[in-house]
């Protein structure tokens, strides 16, 4: 399934659900989809994309771990499919009715029972999740969509003058700066908003520099977190503000954030 969907190509989850309860003895339609999200979670520490629909849940078994990693490790056609979604070219939609945009960011989740390993190196081909990161094409298509959001929530506020000095920094000053847009709260107070950009789903972890880290400590909550994602289907974001730390667990070696 997650073959079909990084394809581009149609799947049904339900059909799948039921080739599974004819081979599976006493298990019931929530168990399968609750191991389905099991295996979600193995993908984020696997650096994959996981399946859309099923929110990873970390509480997963070793043997669950052992037997993803080696399908993923042996699948060339999931290595392809996912290394081109990683590298593909992205730009901004043209139509956007942002009032549909803003959902609820997720929470970290705390694992219960057995836990799953320490990130370090995957025994896996590559990290799509650290590629489609560096993705300069579709790094800059979030942030001119959050700038022309930003833009939007300022003017639908009445606050048009805001508006207008919304800046797309990292463009006008450099990618430096520990943040990419300057933007404005109701107030007039300044917000620093970093932008993150994801093709995948709402849980994927992100990456952050030494410096983008450090920056959200010293501006507190005048910095704000943007992630997209899902960003080639239906572009849809959430919010943080404050420290970055304060909000995901961060790798130490990898900066790599996520909230599992």
């Amino acid at each position: 399934m997650l073959s079909l969907e990084l394809a581009g190509q149609t799947y049904s989850k339900a059909a799948h659900r039921r080739v599974l309860l004819e081979k599976l003895n006493g298990r019931s339609e929530g168990s399968v989809e609750f191991k389905h999200c099991n295996i979600s979670a193995v993908l984020i520490h696997l650096g994959c994309p996981y399946l859309r629909g099923y929110q990873p849940r970390a509480n997963y078994q070793r043997l669950l771990r052992e037997v993803v990693e080696l399908q993923v490790d042996q699948s060339t056609v999931l290595d392809s499919l996912a290394l081109a979604a990683a590298h593909l070219p992205a730009i901004p939609p043209e139509i956007v009715d942002f009032s549909r945009v803003e959902t609820e960011a997720p929470l970290k989740q705390h694992r219960v029972g057995e836990t799953s390993p320490h990130y370090g190196n995957p025994p896996v081909k590559r990290d799509y999740l650290a590629i489609e990161s560096r993705n300069r094409s579709l790094g800059q298509a979030g942030e001119e969509f959050v700038f022309r959001y930003e833009q939007w929530r300022l003017a639908h506020i009445g606050k048009r003058d805001l508006a207008e000095r919304v800046e797309h920094v990292s463009q006008t000053k450099g990618d430096g700066l520990g943040y990419d847009i300057l933007s404005f709260d109701a107030n007039g107070r300044e917000r620093f908003i970093e932008v993150k950009t994801t093709a995948f789903g709402k849980d994927t972890p992100f990456f952050i520099s030494k410096n983008e880290l450090h920056f959200s400590r010293n501006a507190g909550t005048d910095f704000t977190l943007c992630r997209l994602f899902e960003f080639r289907q239906t572009p849809k974001l959430f919010s943080l503000k404050g420290a970055l730390d304060q909000h995901c667990d961060l790798d130490p070696v990898t900066y790599r954030a996520s909230f599992s």
